[in-house]
């Protein structure tokens, strides 16, 4: 459940840089999206592990 929390923190911190990419244009702020993006993917990663294990584990 933390790491669920951290998907949750990771999309709050990077949505002023969404809107500035797409609406301002701002290159630095695309870069600060996928970054943010990369660290989604790494957590998303990680719970599906999680699940993975203990589902099988409660067989």
């Amino acid at each position: 459940m933390e790491k669920f929390k951290q998907v949750q923190e990771v999309i709050a911190s990077v949505e002023a840089d969404v809107a500035k990419f797409y609406d301002g244009g701002n290159a630095a702020a695309g870069t600060r999206v996928r970054k943010a993006m990369q660290d989604l993917k790494n957590l998303a990663q990680a719970i599906r592990a999680e699940v993975t294990e203990k589902k099988n584990s409660a067989k």
